[in-house]
């Protein structure tokens, strides 16, 4: 196991404060991220999460693996997966980075609490992510095209400071429905804060 991921396992339930399951569109609040996000900002900058060593690690997983269906998510993304998040459904147009209209009211609520005084000054990661239809190294690319689309409209459209934003795509490598890899479930969007910026 690398170092990334025994920190990350060493951290897994003190990073966030969170919300269980996924927000169907439209039922999300200011109120609900504001919940899930505040306060969790000191565990966040503890675990030194460092997403360009994630990264790493997932494309030379891909690498050594092939770029078939993973089998199950690497140790350092299964820690990341027990940990309290925020997790929301947006809507790309199919094998594509276009948000859907029917998702710019849930990211601009995901704007309005990221202006709010209590999150202000945190830095968040935004994490696309997947179904397992296709190969690996392509959902691997099409979900950081996904992060990177949501990480713009909040700065271009929502004016969120671009410093507070990174964007990272992990693929099908962080399935939420293990038994169903194609199931919609797994086609989301994760906002992690890591704390002060």
């Amino acid at each position: 196991m690398t170092d990334l991921g025994k920190k990350l396992i060493g951290s897994a339930f003190a990073l966030l404060v969170g919300v269980s399951g996924s927000h169907a569109q439209g039922r999300l609040s200011e109120g609900d991220i504001l919940k899930s996000l505040e306060g969790s900002g000191q565990a966040g900058r503890a675990a030194d999460l460092n997403v360009d060593a994630l990264r790493r690690d997932v494309e030379k997983r891909i690498q050594v693996e092939g770029t078939e269906n993973a089998a199950s998510p690497p140790p350092a993304l299964q820690a990341l997966a027990t940990m309290p998040n925020l997790t929301v459904e947006i809507q790309f147009d199919f094998d594509s980075d276009w948000i859907r209209p029917a998702s710019w009211e849930t990211i601009g609520v995901i704007a309005d609490a990221l202006h709010h005084p209590l999150l202000l000054s945190n830095k968040f990661i935004v994490v696309g992510h997947t179904d397992a239809k296709g190969s690996r190294d392509y959902n691997l690319k099409l979900s950081q095209r996904r992060a990177d689309s949501v990480r713009e409209m909040l700065i271009s459209t929502f004016r969120i400071e671009p410093e507070r934003l990174v964007a990272v795509g992990l693929g099908e490598e962080q399935l939420q429905d293990m038994k169903n890899p194609e199931a919609g479930a797994n086609r989301r969007v994760q906002l992690l804060n890591i704390g002060p910026r």
